[in-house]
């Protein structure tokens, strides 16, 4: 059975209520239990944190853990080069989510300092970038 978790980053627990035109009308926790339904055959879990630290502490805790690491670090995507570098430090496979796409969207959302050490970028599919990103470790 295949291991994975969701890390989410800032204001990712304001979905349903932030932006809807962008990110929708479906909170991350609703969303999630969906997921976890579809996916029987899968241990998944999640996180979200808005502290940059924390995030960094739980890509570290379960970067030699489990299968995969599917990860939405928001805003920090653009200007953490502490994740980039976790990202970079683990064997966990780590695949970049984005429910927008971010090219899409302002100058400075183009730059990822996640995407150089990441195993893939999904982006631009709304919610369903999470399950892509499930599927892509499934395969």
């Amino acid at each position: 059975m295949k291991k994975l978790i969701i890390i989410n980053g800032p204001n990712i627990n304001l979905l349903g209520k932030r932006e809807t035109n962008i990110y929708g009308d479906l909170s991350f926790t609703e969303f999630f239990e969906s997921i976890a339904s579809k996916y029987p055959d899968v241990t998944l879990e999640h996180y979200q944190s808005n502290v940059e630290g924390e995030l960094i502490n739980k890509i570290q805790e379960v970067g030699y853990s489990h299968d995969g690491i599917i990860l939405n670090a928001a805003a920090y995507t653009h200007t953490s080069i502490g994740i980039g570098d976790a990202v970079k430090a683990i064997e966990t496979p780590v695949v970049e989510v984005h429910i927008s796409n971010t090219f899409s969207r302002e100058e400075f959302r183009h730059q990822s300092y996640v995407s150089p050490n990441a195993k893939g970028v999904i982006l631009g599919f709304g919610l369903q970038s999470y399950e892509l990103a499930i599927q892509s470790f499934l395969s």
